[in-house]
């Protein structure tokens, strides 16, 4: 077998479209390669990337979780299939697929018949207005921190123990968390987008859809092309 070239922090496409780092090429082994061929590569890996041997820490330390990845059937499996692991992931990735193992919650939870509607509209539609909401608590939470300053500033004597700006300072530092907060949720559902975006679903034509077919009194819609969809706006998310 061949070794491919080492090139330290790698990543590749995942199925989604997204950037993952690979274990196979951080190891320089084949997607096929054995347990004894994936030992042999961490090695030799193991040599140039201790720190002890000169190497980067930072590097080392892949090469440890994609040895341990590569090792274990199980994560090696879901690797495979999904191009994704809780260690080597992207954290806003992991982020965006817990909000999307949410919406698999809620189909799994849905009694009508596979068929009778999109379930890719649904959480699409709810993906959007999940961001509704945030990007407005965010402009909210942003105005209030605008005013908390501004009533700060115009503090002009203070005691000693400055007790009111101690604790107005200290509110608008629980609100920048807030805001962080925030923005990681709109990125995750960024995210999950952008991972159901290439995914389509069969809908059984219904038989009132069918009779109005016949009468020519309406067409389905064509179906847009990839390029004319936008990536995750919807009419439920677009602000007003």
């Amino acid at each position: 077998m061949d070794e491919m070239p080492f090139l330290g922090f790698t990543q590749c496409p995942n199925n989604n479209g997204g950037m993952v780092t690979n274990p196979y090429e951080i190891l320089g082994v084949r997607r096929d390669a054995t347990d004894d061929q994936v030992k042999a590569a961490y090695r030799r890996r193991a040599k140039t990337t201790h720190p002890d041997s000169g190497g980067d820490p930072e590097a080392f330390s892949r090469v440890q979780k994609a040895y341990e990845l590569l090792l274990d059937p199980v994560r090696r499996k879901v690797f495979d299939d999904t191009g994704y692991d809780v260690e080597l992931a992207d954290p806003v990735d992991l982020q965006a697929l817990i909000v999307i193992e949410k919406l698999v919650n809620q189909l799994t939870l849905d009694e009508r018949e596979p068929g009778t509607f999109d379930p890719l509209a649904r959480m699409r539609t709810d993906l959007s207005e999940e961001m509704r909401k945030a990007r407005f608590s965010k402009r909210e939470l942003e105005r209030h921190s605008s005013r908390i300053e501004h009533h700060l500033e115009r503090l002009e004597k203070r005691p000693t123990t400055d007790i009111l700006g101690s604790m107005l300072r200290a509110r608008i530092k629980a609100i920048a968390t807030a805001i962080g907060e925030t923005e990681a949720k709109i990125k995750a559902s960024e995210r999950a987008c952008e991972m159901l975006y290439d995914y389509s679903y069969e809908v059984d034509v219904q038989e009132n859809d069918e009779l109005l077919l016949v009468e020519g009194e309406a067409s389905p819609a064509p179906r847009a092309k990839r390029e004319e969809r936008p990536l995750w706006i919807v009419p439920a998310a677009q602000e007003g």
